[in-house]
């Protein structure tokens, strides 16, 4: 194989890597994930890209005195539902890079 070849080659693996990531992409906005805090008083409900779809605030919550604990309850079941996107992505990703090979180290973007 002459060099020529071999650039071919290496742009067509990088076209269809490129495709690949497009679709993986694609998919990862059609995984659901829910995050909650409080023992499932607050419930958000993501894409595994990270996109909110959903927010379910328990009635219980819903008095002015504690405004403070619902804010803090938010933010909790945010930072569960990001932490559970990040995770399914992460396996989708690597579903799709097994049997690719990758040098040591390098991570392809999410």
């Amino acid at each position: 194989m002459d060099l020529e070849q071999m650039m071919k080659a290496a742009q067509e693996a990088a076209q269809q890597l490129q495709t690949q990531m497009g679709e993986a992409q694609a998919k990862l906005d059609t995984i659901d994930v829910e995050g909650a805090s409080g023992g499932g008083l607050v419930k958000i409900k993501a894409t595994a890209k990270g996109r909110i779809t959903g927010v379910e605030i328990d009635e219980s919550l819903l008095v002015p005195a504690e405004k403070q604990m619902l804010e803090d309850l938010i933010v909790a079941a945010c930072n569960d539902v990001k932490a559970k996107a990040d995770e399914a992505s992460n396996a989708e990703m690597s579903k799709m890079t097994q049997g690719m090979p990758l040098p040591p180290g390098m991570n392809l973007p999410l």
